[in-house]
């Protein structure tokens, strides 16, 4: 008898065991949920919180007017730098932050509405883009992070072709409307001889691999 009473209480403590167990994988597999979405943030996320980001041609953006619906809306940046916005039409947007943009559109309705509140933000960022193009295995147009160099570009590149030229890789960049070639050895940067060449990229740098 005092035998099956033992037996009895060791497999209740078991089964409150794998219980809590149970109970505890769950929140486990949440919390490890919640870190990788946190990792995983888009790269159009982490350039809007960036406070000083300047609005580029062919982004997307939100503008919202407290209680005047009408006013509120998304709207696409055109190629020549201006939003259509109603009431006041036309506004420059291209090389303004969100705040600024705020600002201006906060003064021209001012002559329509009183004490108008007015936030902007970057719905979608598709001014920032670098290319890479040449030897590597995904060439193409990506998504440019913030402070983002060569070397990080090219990592998102799926490597190297058997073919290519590593020690002479270069950036094409547009000054003042003329290509300049800005070299880079790849083979030097990753030893860290030379950390300088890799430096930082600006929208529209084309990143070449021989």
């Amino acid at each position: 008898m005092r035998k099956a009473i033992l037996l009895v209480g060791a497999g209740l403590l078991m089964v409150a065991g794998r219980t809590a167990y149970g109970q505890e994988q769950p929140a486990q597999e949440k919390k490890e949920e919640a870190k990788d979405q946190k990792a995983a943030a888009s790269p159009a996320q982490s350039a809007t919180e960036d406070p000083t980001y300047k609005i580029g041609a062919q982004d997307v953006i939100r503008v919202d007017v407290w209680r005047e619906d009408q006013l509120t809306r998304t709207v696409p940046v055109r190629p020549d730098g201006k939003i259509t916005l109603p009431l006041l039409n036309d506004v420059q947007a291209v090389g303004l932050t969100p705040m600024e943009l705020a600002g201006v559109v906060r003064e021209g309705l001012k002559k329509f509405i009183t004490n108008p509140q007015v936030t902007v933000s970057v719905s979608e960022i598709n001014s920032r883009r670098i290319y890479v193009n040449g030897e590597v295995n995904k060439s193409g147009a990506y998504q440019m992070l913030p402070h983002m160099t060569i070397l990080q570009a090219l990592s998102g590149s799926g490597g190297f072709t058997a073919f290519a030229k590593i020690k002479n890789i270069y950036i094409l960049r547009m000054v003042n409307g003329k290509p300049v070639k800005i070299p880079f050895n790849y083979k030097e940067a990753i030893t860290g001889k030379h950390p300088e060449q890799n430096v930082e990229l600006e929208p529209g740098d084309v990143i070449v691999v021989p």
